[in-house]
């Protein structure tokens, strides 16, 4: 078993994508503070929690969105991206994009979120994200952003968001295909254990290209 090859490195950006990634990086870790919902669970047992988590988590991020437009001034301070507002489509990869439209009526993708959100009491072991995304899919600067949450009261309440998890989405896909070719212990062939694409990065992949190749 390899272990003594190198793991992947994180790409460099150039500005101004560097600025507006650092700011929407800000703005996502301050996510907490601002986070306003008007979901509200009440008279769940304990294994209907469960059941319920993947709709919770998917309008934890509608919701996630929202805030992202709503504290413009955090992620875009001087006003340098006027046009750009974060939309959600949760069947391409990344499924939330900051896009602006121009006069040629064609959406220009400043970056994109592959958004996750992760319930706090999952019962996953190793938890994953689902995240099968192809490093050749992302564009250097679009980030996985992985938001924690679980119920006021745990069994009722009001969803409550923490810090999320934050990283360069092809970093992370890169590192797990190293991860599956060099520490994971399988019976899997090297070719079954990578997810590899020739698709262009930053073109609206149909989710079983890029999600599930």
């Amino acid at each position: 078993m390899p272990m003594d090859n190198p793991q992947p490195r994180r790409q460099e950006l150039h500005s101004p994508e560097r600025e507006l990634v650092s700011h929407v990086r800000d703005a996502l870790s301050a996510l907490p503070a601002y986070f306003q919902t008007a979901t509200r669970i009440e008279g769940l047992e304990g294994g209907e929690m469960f059941n319920l988590s993947a709709v919770l988590g998917s309008a934890i991020e509608v919701q996630v969105v929202e805030t992202l437009n709503r504290i413009r001034e955090v992620w875009d301070p001087d006003n340098r991206w006027p046009r750009h507002r974060f939309v959600r489509s949760a069947q391409t990869f990344p499924d939330v994009r900051l896009v602006a439209h121009g006069k040629d009526k064609h959406p220009h993708i400043a970056l994109g979120i592959e958004l996750k959100g992760w319930y706090l009491l999952s019962k996953e072991g190793e938890p994953s994200f689902r995240y099968k995304v192809t490093p050749s899919a992302c564009a250097p600067q679009d980030l996985l952003v992985v938001v924690p949450w679980h119920l006021k009261n745990v069994l009722s309440g009001e969803p409550v968001v923490y810090k999320p998890y934050i990283e360069q989405a092809r970093h992370v896909a890169e590192l797990r295909n190293w991860f599956w070719t060099n520490e994971r212990r399988t019976r899997d062939t090297l070719d079954q254990r990578l997810v590899q694409s020739t698709r262009y990065a930053g073109q609206s992949l149909p989710p079983t290209q890029g999600k599930n190749c």
